[in-house]
């Protein structure tokens, strides 16, 4: 893997405390969810970014995606404080039940 650059390293930082943030309150709050990962292309970031909340089956999502306008809100919220403007939140945070490896 090619070595990040410095502003790659902070934007890095940037999104994983945010989704660690995110992952926190919705372990606690979302019945179901095994973890939270996301996936970025640093040469299009903020635009490449998606976060993925992970749930242990489709009974747990369909519970869950009711809520999914309110946890984007939050995450977009999350990004803001990092000083990262996501212009359309509801491109950034899905709900699913594949993993990283899937």
């Amino acid at each position: 893997m090619k070595k990040l650059s410095a502003v790659q390293q902070k934007q890095q930082a940037a999104v994983m405390a945010a989704v660690t943030s995110l992952e926190q309150q919705a372990l606690t709050e979302l019945a179901g969810l095994v973890q939270c990962w996301f996936s970025l292309e640093y040469e299009a970031f903020p635009g490449s970014l998606l976060v993925r909340l992970q749930f242990s089956d489709d009974a747990a999502l369909e519970q869950a995606q009711p809520q999914l306008l309110a946890w984007q809100k939050k995450f977009s919220g999350l990004m803001l404080k990092k000083g990262v403007v996501l212009k359309e939140m509801r491109k950034h945070l899905v709900m699913t039940t594949l993993g990283p490896d899937d």
